[in-house]
């Protein structure tokens, strides 16, 4: 052998020899020498990334591409001797992400094992490009990563066809529910309105009116048909009315569809938008010859893009089109914070209203009923207070209603009985020397029907060891009035045990003095309307004398029906004196008291007379 060696072979040659011929390695020994045959190399790494084709490049720590090969050439428009030396993150825009921008520094600082994302590059010869890129390391001998960019435009392609199907309306053709919150959900992120714009927001939620009769009475082919030609007036609308940008036309089912108008410029542009809308919508549509008119309800929310949720906006507009429909439809209404609030302490208080009675949150004032002629306390009513842990003290009005219509007003009412009989036998027991008093009890119609009122009156009566004639049942007039069958049963029942019934707030209603004389009625409360008009005490003042000879007419035809009368609403010492000479029994109001509490009345009835406002704060 020979001292020298060969030197390494030159960097261009990559590839190890092949060796096509048999090798014959002869040994020291005698045997014969023996033939081997060398297995052919595999071929080199660099021609394997010549000669494959997914587009790929070698890039250094510094981010300059060392090799490329042609794959990566033609998928790019390049020339593929322009890309050694080239940026990398240019050629693929890896620096407009700010996400993929950071992952690839990491990568190139061997901070991080892999990066995959997808980006759109534009070709050279103008058409878009989606491409996958994929940056993995390279073994630590070699150093750098290795870059791979692989063409998805026509899976991109079919995934946007997909989506286009999967976010639009196949009948209208308009963005679904889906596509809708998704572009809203995008308005109300900060980084879309912080940086340009008017950080503000528009919704107009439309709904035709009258559409399901189309549908039963047409059929759904022809329920189509209008969905569609309305689809089109609401996108010719809102090209028309565009501004800072068209708003998105949006149908969120049924026949329900959305505007909404991104950067918007205020109420006014909403408004002439939904304007607009209804008078587009209310022009006849011609369908296949046959003509049809129909009509939409529109609620409108526009506000400050910032601190609105998407649910905050769309339950905002829902019940903005709520009021549209219930204010009368064909209409357009805008979302009122305060009438919104009243809405919400509505739905607060309705779902806390029987709970409350079992938690003892209501209490009872008493307002004195006066003799017109000894100024003596007759009686009182009872009148119920809520005194709610967040509202404070609320008023009937404010809770008697949804009480009427969730029932609860059968245990509430059944309370207030209770607890009425109960305070009434208690004065009794308090004055025995003075003729008791008697307690008037409001009850609603539902209480008849829900509840066995004899037997709750019965009871309670019997519990309280209160006399039914001091127990005094008021019912409006309007739910007494042209009754028939079971209210009318329970009154006279009522009425056989000795209980009075009297008729609140007469003259509102159906004022049918002769229909009085068939029912179990003793006492008849004049509404407060009537006594208001006496409040002119200047007899030469220019005053229609209507309300006087109402009243007078209406006091008289009761007695001579064996009917006592009740004057509320009594504020002045003028109105008491003219309401005494009509032939009025008793008045009610806050010339002799405001509505106070037990011991109030108590201290009332120690007294001989009511002088004016003496039972007031």
């Amino acid at each position: 052998m020979s001292g020298t060696s060969e030197g390494p072979a030159p960097a261009a040659e990559l590839d190890r020899r092949v060796v096509t011929e048999s090798e014959i390695i002869t040994s020291a020994g005698a045997e014969p020498p023996v033939v081997r045959a060398l297995a052919p190399s595999p071929p080199s790494y660099r021609s394997v990334f010549t000669a494959a084709p997914l587009a790929m490049a070698v890039v250094d720590r510094e981010g300059l591409v060392t090799g490329a090969n042609a794959a990566l050439a033609g998928l790019l428009g390049r020339d593929q001797d322009t890309l050694t030396g080239a940026v990398a993150a240019d050629l693929v825009d890896l620096t407009s992400d700010t996400r993929a921008w950071h992952a690839y520094r990491e990568m190139l600082r061997g901070r991080r094992a892999r990066l995959r994302c997808t980006r759109r590059l534009k070709h050279p010869e103008g058409h878009a490009l989606w491409v996958r890129v994929t940056v993995a390391p390279l073994p630590a001998d070699d150093g750098g990563v290795l870059l791979s960019v692989a063409d998805i435009s026509d899976h991109r392609e079919l995934q946007e066809r997909l989506r286009h199907v999967r976010m639009h309306d196949p009948v209208t053709r308009l963005p679904n529910r889906a596509l809708f919150f998704e572009r809203l959900t995008e308005a109300l992120e900060a980084e879309s309105y912080e940086e340009s714009g008017t950080g503000r927001i528009g919704l107009c939620y439309l709904d035709l009116d009258g559409f399901k009769a189309v549908n039963d009475t047409l059929g759904h082919r022809v329920g189509d048909q209008l969905l569609t030609a309305v689809a089109e007036r609401l996108t010719q609308c809102a090209k028309d009315a565009a501004r800072t940008g068209t708003p998105l036309v949006a149908r969120l089912g049924g026949d329900e569809f959305a505007l909404l108008v991104e950067d918007s410029t205020g109420t006014e542009q909403l408004a002439d938008l939904a304007e607009s809308l209804l008078d587009a919508i209310q022009a006849p549509f011609d369908l296949s010859g046959r003509r049809l008119s129909v009509s939409a309800s529109i609620g409108v929310v526009e506000r400050h893009a910032a601190g609105t949720t998407p649910t905050a906006l769309m339950q905002a507009a829902d019940t903005t089109l709520y009021w549209a429909k219930a204010d009368g439809k064909a209409r357009w209404t805008f979302f009122d914070p305060e009438r919104n609030a009243h809405r919400v302490t509505r739905q607060a208080l309705a779902s806390t209203l029987r709970p409350a009675i079992d938690r003892g949150e209501f209490a009872l004032e008493y307002q004195p009923l006066v003799g017109m002629e000894d100024d003596r306390v007759h009686g009182v009513e009872a009148l119920v207070r809520w005194h709610h842990p967040r509202f404070g003290t609320l008023t009937p009005n404010r809770f008697i209603p949804l009480a009427e219509e969730d029932g609860s007003i059968v245990p509430l009412g059944r309370w207030v009985l209770r607890t009425a009989c109960r305070q009434a036998r208690a004065w009794q027991v308090e004055h025995p020397d003075g003729p008791p008093i008697f307690v008037s009890v409001n009850v609603a119609v539902r209480q008849v029907w829900d509840s066995d009122l004899v037997a709750d009156v019965a009871d309670i009566l019997r519990e309280t060891g209160l006399a039914p004639e001091l127990l005094q049942l008021e019912l409006t007039e309007s739910a007494v009035m042209g009754s028939s069958g079971r209210p009318i049963q329970t009154l006279k029942a009522l009425s056989d045990m000795g209980v009075r019934i009297a008729i609140d707030d007469f003259g509102t209603g159906y004022s049918n003095l002769a229909y009085l004389s068939r029912l179990p009625v003793s006492v008849l409360k004049l509404d407060g309307s009537f006594v208001r008009g006496f409040q002119i005490e200047d007899r030469t003042a220019k005053a229609s004398p209507a309300d006087e000879v109402i009243v007078e007419a209406m006091v008289q035809l009761a007695h001579r029906l064996g009917l006592t009368v009740t004057a509320e609403c009594v504020e002045t010492s003028a109105q008491a004196t003219r309401l005494r000479r009509i032939g009025c029994d008793t008045g009610q109001g806050w010339l002799y008291s405001r509505p106070v509490s037990p011991d109030r009345i108590s201290e009332l009835l120690g007294t001989p007379g009511v002088q004016a406002g003496v039972g007031n704060p």
